[in-house]
């Protein structure tokens, strides 16, 4: 994906601003594989065209797969273009199998999957401890995550991204002012710095947090 790539994504996502962001059930197995589509389409028009043709031939609730749709496509097409930006960065590999659960590229020869991720409202503590204790948010992260998909306790970088004004998740889509926070994180990258942590016995999970914050 080359940068005029990185601009059309940014504006395709922008669209998806348009309607509140909200969800009206968790992820589950049958609904993601009724949103599949999402994966193959790139623009928020084509992506209406699908849901609605997805409603009217499966007879899913218009209102609820609509969001649940218009998420999932926001949140997936966005960690797309920032795993592209990683790769595009010296010293940084994409992994060689695309599909692969718990690597998306290595870093300085450590292989890590990456999850973008706005600050999580449930993380009790809050932000401002989270900045001076971030291996606390990271332990939180891990054992909070997700049990659709791609749960692991392998190295892992996430991206948290936090907006002052509390809409976090519209930061998402600010690809290039992603672009230059990653940038600098790889070029500045010390392997000593990452958090270390033994979440299964005699398995060490090495992990660290890039601050995405508006």
């Amino acid at each position: 994906m080359n940068y005029n790539d990185l601009l059309e994504a940014e504006i395709q996502l922008k669209q998806r601003w348009s309607c509140k962001y909200q969800w009206f059930r968790k992820q589950n197995d049958f609904w993601d594989r009724q949103s599949s589509f999402i994966y193959s389409v790139t623009t928020w028009d084509e992506l209406n065209e699908r849901i609605a043709l997805q409603v009217a031939t499966e007879g899913v609730n218009e209102k609820e797969f609509f969001q649940y749709c218009i998420n999932r496509w926001y949140n997936f097409r966005s960690a797309k273009a920032v795993e592209n930006i990683f790769t595009s960065v010296e010293n940084v590999k994409a992994w060689k199998n695309p599909k692969s659960r718990t690597i998306d590229f290595s870093l300085h020869g450590i292989n890590f999957d990456l999850k973008t991720s706005v600050f999580p409202a449930a993380f009790s503590p809050g932000f401002e401890f989270s900045r001076n204790y971030p291996e606390k948010l990271i332990e939180w992260l891990y054992k909070n995550q997700s049990s659709q998909g791609r749960k692991h306790f392998e190295n892992r970088l996430f991206l948290i991204v936090y907006d002052k004004n509390g809409e976090h998740w519209k930061l998402k889509a600010e690809i290039s002012w992603l672009k230059q926070i990653i940038e600098k994180y790889v070029t500045t990258f010390e392997a000593s710095s990452l958090k270390s942590f033994c979440f299964q016995p005699g398995k060490q999970t090495l992990s660290d947090i890039i601050w995405a914050i508006k």
